[in-house]
């Protein structure tokens, strides 16, 4: 018969040792998975507003202008505003590192829009807008 004191010895030791499992980390051909890297943030595009104020008794007919310059990229964005009943699709475009540019527009009924503009930074700019129909405006663009 076994020594009760020894039992008691070797059952106490198993129960203490069954309570403790060590799962090592990384470890080569587990399953751990490392967590997937976050794709990176999409870029935003600027939208920039462009308004226009009549200078001319043809421009002050037609009222004040608000359009947008959109997807500025490299120079070239898209000018777009409506006036009038008629809508004006078109481009913004400046020359890489120059602060000068242009942006013309046609409408939908036959007008057309053509405008010359400094950018003072890269979020302020001033400008003229010339019109089809003679109507003047002077045009400011803002972030």
């Amino acid at each position: 018969m076994l020594n009760m004191r020894g039992f008691l010895a070797l059952a106490s030791i198993s129960t203490l040792l069954s309570g403790c499992y060590v799962v090592p980390m990384n470890q080569a051909g587990s399953n751990y998975q490392q967590p997937a890297a976050a794709a990176p943030a999409p870029v935003v595009r600027p939208v920039y507003t462009a308004r226009l104020y009549p200078v001319n008794d043809y421009a002050a007919t037609m009222g004040r202008i608000a359009g947008t310059i959109s997807n500025p990229e490299r120079g070239h964005g898209e000018f777009a505003f409506s006036v009038a009943n008629e809508t004006y699709v078109g481009e913004a475009t400046r020359a890489t590192g120059s602060a000068k540019g242009g942006a013309n527009a046609a409408g939908n009924r036959g007008g057309y829009v053509k405008c010359i503009y400094t950018m003072s930074s890269t979020v302020l700019g001033t400008g003229t807008c010339t019109f089809s129909n003679g109507a003047l405006y002077d045009m400011h663009i803002s972030l």
